[in-house]
């Protein structure tokens, strides 16, 4: 089968299409063979082993996991022998934690793990980019618990992991206000953020506004200059932080007047939580968002524009 294999750390360059054997699914296992997937911020800092910290987890002197891409909507081709929830022709989507492997035409895929049937308004390549910021902004809401009427600000809402936060955060019935560029203001609000702030003219830890929630989704804000914009017992969640930010963190819970709480680190989801998300889909309630779409065979170039910084939404890869 065809896949993106890595086996040095570095720029997209060392992102190379490879034959490879394809998988056989074990006795709990399904065999995906893989419509669509996407690059999200993860991939891009486990290519570049940046923070050093990846290397870690992942490989000190060289990647142990050698196929990245930890989304994907496909179908099913076959079955181990114990596999009851799924049969051959499901068509699913779902989120792989850390066993990666869906850069490729082929994935073996546990039947207890992160995944749900397609919801069938979406295309394959919609649904591959629901999943990490899906689950990412979902996981870390529901550890806020999110009342309705709560004030929560969105810093980069217009990003994989914001635009899904900013519907999830409405769907709770929380009173959100995204930040982000001039370009993106009319995607955010079109989300449904009830008040979008644009950061090239607004500082929002300047404006006296207080919130009950504020969520960093890209490591770009200032942790000591938004605690002043939170209220007492107030949530700050940092969900792309890194060592040093996760260390500000835990520092400001700890001294902070306004007893904070600080929500930061790894994520954990279920199919539970996919299914949820698809619920959301055909319902009308969470969109994908996706800015532009690649072949598998342009994968160097979909990392080289994720790197920027600048997509909106998310960025999706069509494997054929």
């Amino acid at each position: 089968m065809k896949a993106i294999v890595y086996t040095h750390y570095g720029s997209p360059e060392v992102l190379e299409l490879k034959d490879v054997e394809k998988p056989i699914p074990k006795d709990n296992e399904i065999l995906i063979r893989i419509s669509a997937t996407a690059v999200n911020s993860g991939d891009v800092r486990l290519r570049k082993a940046d923070p050093f910290v990846v290397r870690l987890f992942f490989g000190l002197f060289k990647p142990k996991t050698n196929v990245l891409g930890g989304v994907f909507s496909g179908e099913i081709e076959s079955i181990g022998s114990s596999v009851q929830r799924f049969k051959i022709g499901d068509q699913v989507f779902g989120h792989t934690d850390m066993s990666f492997g869906t850069y490729a035409s082929y994935k073996g895929f546990p039947e207890d793990g992160s995944i749900a049937l397609k919801p069938n308004t979406i295309k394959h390549q919609e649904a591959a980019v629901i999943p990490f910021g899906g689950v990412t902004a979902l996981y870390f809401l529901k550890k806020a618990s999110i009342q309705p009427g709560q004030k929560v600000l969105i810093f980069g809402a217009s990003g994989a992991v914001g635009s899904a936060a900013v519907q999830l955060a409405k769907y709770f019935g929380a009173n959100v206000t995204g930040v982000c560029s001039t370009a993106n203001i009319d995607l955010v609000k079109s989300l449904g953020a009830d008040k979008v702030i644009d950061y090239t003219k607004e500082d929002f830890t300047k404006n006296g506004e207080t919130y009950d929630v504020i969520y960093d989704t890209v490591n770009k804000m200032s942790i000591s200059e938004s605690l002043q914009s939170l209220k007492t017992y107030g949530t700050l969640i940092l969900s792309a932080a890194g060592f040093s930010e996760m260390l500000q963190g835990t520092w400001a819970s700890k001294t902070s007047r306004k007893k904070i709480k600080v929500l930061t680190g790894m994520i954990s989801h279920t199919a539970e939580d996919i299914n949820f998300l698809k619920t959301l889909i055909e319902a009308g309630q969470l969109k994908p968002v996706i800015d532009r779409t690649y072949s598998l065979e342009q994968m160097a170039e979909a990392h080289t524009y994720v790197e920027k910084g600048h997509k909106k939404g998310n960025i999706a890869i069509e494997i054929h």
